[in-house]
């Protein structure tokens, strides 16, 4: 199992020069990839066009870039260039978002999700292997039927013929269409000991191609809090757990309250989802579950760091992506260090 982290994206009061500081570190320490993402702020390719410039070695992905906000062919065409400025690190990641992102900011009408997205990674690996794009499908068709455009290739060579597509997936069909199309799963609260439910429709789609697991890269996002006190390090990532069982979806449609009412805690969601949505965020984190965050998180000293990690190993996880949130660049960049040394005792290392 490899090392990751998880970048996130810009906000007030986190500066590029942190992000930066971040990843130099990760580089430094030999993690295998970083992951920038995008919500309504600060989008995710143009952070890792600037990473591209400042890294040499670790792997740069999109984790997410939002499939409502560009066309297959302009994100075939951002992949081509991100590939190419860093020398074939770039790893593309994909999702669909919700309602909310795709409706309220791209204007793109949420209904099915599942076969936009399937119709989409067609299109981007048609443009990628650099063949003429012609589709006819019930979302996108390419060129337009009734009028000048006629079927385009793309006009660069990336480094790589194929560069990885990873989709963001939570519920079952979702799951399994990731398992047939994608090269790779972005996954968000990971429990190891319940891994195997979502990972079974993984399995299934992975059949449905013909493929299995060989090759198939389980990365999930992992929140790091580093002290002696487990229960201490929770408070560095409720607020994080309670914007997304709180505040991303609506009350009927918040696939992460879906997820974590899976894992047994689904009255306490959606008691945090009440709080959030009523504005009372500090108190939606403070009624996020310390059991959630222990088993989705990784929070304490190193040695119980180093056992976790070998639960991640043992249940099909092959790059653990660390989300440190300690509140500076500075603690997220020794929060690194500690899990570093951790994985390498736990002996879980596949560089």
């Amino acid at each position: 199992m490899r090392l990751g982290v998880n970048l996130g994206y810009l906000r007030p009061g986190r500066r590029p020069e942190d992000v930066l500081l971040v990843a130099e570190e990760a580089e430094r320490l030999g993690y295998s990839v970083g992951w920038a993402g995008e919500a309504t702020g600060s989008d995710a390719v143009s952070l890792l066009a600037w990473l591209a410039a400042r890294t040499t070695r670790m792997d740069l992905g999109a984790g997410v870039m939002q499939i409502p906000a560009r066309s297959p062919a302009m994100t075939a065409m951002t992949a081509a260039t991100l590939d190419t400025l860093s020398a074939g690190r770039f790893r593309l990641g994909l999702g669909v978002s919700g309602g909310q992102v795709s409706e309220g900011w791209h204007g793109s009408r949420f209904t099915d999700p599942l076969g936009r997205t399937r119709e989409y990674v067609e299109i981007v690996r048609m443009a990628l292997a650099r063949g003429p794009v012609e589709y006819a499908g019930r979302h996108h068709t390419l060129p337009l039927p009734d009028g000048p455009g006629r079927p385009l290739r793309l006009g660069i060579r990336p480094p790589r013929a194929r560069v990885p597509v990873y989709l963001a997936a939570l519920g079952p069909r979702n799951l399994e269409l990731t398992g047939e199309i994608g090269d790779g799963w972005l996954a968000l609260f990971l429990d190891p000991a319940t891994a195997g439910k979502q990972l079974a429709p993984i399995r299934a789609g992975r059949r449905r191609a013909g493929l299995g697991m060989d090759g198939f890269d389980v990365a999930a996002t992992v929140p790091l809090a580093v002290g002696d006190d487990a229960e201490a390090c929770g408070r560095h990532v409720r607020a994080f757990t309670a914007l997304y069982l709180g505040g991303m979806g609506t009350r009927g449609q918040n696939f992460y309250t879906g997820l974590a009412a899976r894992m047994g805690y689904g009255e306490e969601a959606r008691r945090v989802q009440d709080l959030y949505l009523a504005g009372r965020t500090r108190a939606a984190a403070d009624a996020v579950p310390q059991g959630f965050l222990d088993r989705t998180s990784l929070l304490g000293p190193a040695d119980r760091l180093a056992a976790r990690l070998r639960e991640y190993a043992a249940c099909g996880v092959t790059t653990l992506c660390a989300m440190p949130l300690t509140g500076t660049a500075e603690g997220d960049a020794a929060a690194q260090r500690v899990l570093a040394d951790a994985h390498a005792h736990a002996a879980v290392v596949t560089l």
